[in-house]
């Protein structure tokens, strides 16, 4: 979700983002984007004091859409862009 290469609009393909409210935190990642399909997960983490790494609450997959829709949502809540909070799973290997 870096906005850096357009300033004030989204990339034209998802990017990796995070976002925290102090408490917890949203990692945005990439999973398909092509031309009918754009897709990201989603997950959510709570920090714990005395904790290197949050607890992994909750993961989601949401159109290119409904994450940006939910970043500017996140946004407006006062949220900020941080930096990476946990080192996201490598996918499965079929």
């Amino acid at each position: 979700m870096n906005v850096t290469d357009r300033p004030g609009r989204p990339p034209l393909s998802p990017q990796e983002g995070w976002i925290s409210d102090g408490r917890q935190v949203l990692h945005f990642k990439p999973l398909r984007y092509d031309r009918w399909c754009q897709a990201l997960e989603v997950t959510l983490g709570q920090l714990i004091s005395g904790e290197a790494t949050p607890l992994l609450k909750r993961r989601k997959e949401l159109t290119r859409e409904q994450a940006i829709k939910l970043w500017n949502q996140k946004r407006q809540l006062g949220w900020r862009a941080c930096s990476p909070q946990w080192i996201p799973p490598e996918p499965p290997r079929a």
